[in-house]
Parts: structure tokens; sequence; C-alpha cells
């Protein structure tokens, strides 16, 4: 042993609204619940997760570019109602 402490590494995960690389305590779990996306901000939901800044730049972002459909693999537009709500009480 060298003696020198390693510090654990921040997983990284990426905004599926702006594409940059953040810390994934910084970001905004999103799942998909019943065809909507609901806000995880403890991360404990079940389920696929996608990730977003919380920010209505990046919420337009990733509506306009289809990107939760994709990330959360739903098949159909998604309702983000509740996530825009969310975002504009945060």
């Amino acid at each position: 042993m060298s003696g020198r402490t390693h510090a654990r590494a921040c997983p990284e995960r990426t905004c599926v609204g702006c594409r940059e690389r953040a810390a994934k305590d910084d970001l905004l779990r999103v799942v998909m619940t019943e065809g909507a996306c609901v806000p995880d901000p403890r991360g404990t939901l079940p389920g696929r997760g996608a990730y977003l800044h919380p920010a209505k730049t990046c919420l337009d972002l990733a509506v306009r570019r289809r990107a939760f459909v994709r990330a959360l693999r739903a098949g159909k537009p998604l309702d983000t109602e509740a996530l825009t709500a969310y975002l504009a009480g945060a």
C-alpha cells in the first residue's frame, strides 16, 4: 500500500435534455408511471430512470427531442405535466 487515500468517484449521469454529464446528485431522476413522467427526487421509485437537470430549459429540450420516450423505453408519448409542475415549484 502506498498510504495515499483515494476519494470515491462520484457517479455521473447524462441529462436527457441538454445531453451534458453531471454528478448524479445534481440531476433529477424521472420514472414512468402509468404513461406519465413522474419526478423521483429521492431516487427510490421502482423502474427505469432517466436523469434531467432540474431546469425548464432541459425539460423543454427533452420533450422536443422525445428523449423520455427513448430513455424510458415507453414506445408512445408520455405526459410531462407532473414533471412541469414539480419544476415550477422547485
